[in-house]
């Protein structure tokens, strides 16, 4: 594949790790090994990687309790690996949320091929998602259109903004609550440009002007110290 994805392999089987980490790398992703659950986990939190391929008999954290807790703070896709392939392994961990399964002895091929699948699903959904409509209290936002509405009165205001601020606006509308960090918003809306704070302060100071002039005051709203967050409309 071509994206660059990173995998992390969480297997305590040395062998089985080097044989998935090499056939994974000639495909042309990028890997990550965890040798227990414990620090499966931490390679999540840290390093988010794109796919999970996790083995069910890990040390420490077996592979359901990695699963759970994942599940609990992302999307990640799990691939499980298992070397017991019995119905019960695989209700369990459809339960719990996993992707795809993959039974011991496995061809390293079909893992991979399994592994693009997932990602494959993993992207069309993500897509999917992100160019659904946004609805807040204030503000209605069209991904996929560049289109931007204030509720109540059907004025568009996306042509009065730029790219990057229509993309900070639409990154705080999915979470119209949560406070972002400046650091957040650089990496989420700015990967590729300057990454000083103040170039996001900048840019809200922007939207915020644009947004008064269309009637929509207090947005985003600035909480000091920590970052942004859309906020209400005053």
């Amino acid at each position: 594949m071509n994206d660059n994805y990173l995998i992390l392999v969480a297997e305590d089987d040395d062998e089985i790790a080097d044989i998935l980490t090499s056939y994974i790398q000639r495909s042309g992703m990028r890997t990550l090994r965890a040798a227990d659950g414990e620090q499966a986990i931490d390679a999540c939190r840290l390093k988010k990687p794109d796919l999970v391929l996790l083995d069910i008999q890990l040390p420490v954290f077996d592979g359901w309790t990695v699963l759970s807790t994942l599940r609990k703070e992302s999307n990640i896709p799990v691939i499980m690996v298992t070397a017991l392939d019995q119905d019960i392994d695989k209700l369990m961990g459809l339960r719990l949320g996993a992707d795809d399964y993959v039974v011991k002895p496995f061809n390293p091929t079909e893992v991979v091929a399994r592994i693009e699948a997932v990602l494959r699903r993993a992207k069309a959904s993500h897509q999917q998602l992100n160019n659904k409509p946004i609805r807040t209290a204030c503000l209605t936002v069209y991904p996929q259109d560049f289109y931007v509405e204030i509720n109540g009165c059907g004025e568009a205001i996306s042509p009065i903004l730029t790219t990057t601020e229509f993309k900070l606006l639409a990154y705080l509308a999915r979470n119209p609550r949560k406070v972002c960090s400046r650091e957040e918003l650089l990496n989420a809306c700015l990967p590729e440009g300057d990454t000083l704070d103040r170039t996001v302060d900048s840019h809200m100071s922007k939207l915020r002007k644009k947004l008064e002039n269309c009637g929509l005051k207090g947005v985003p709203e600035s909480i000091r110290g920590m970052g942004y967050r859309l906020g209400e409309n005053k």
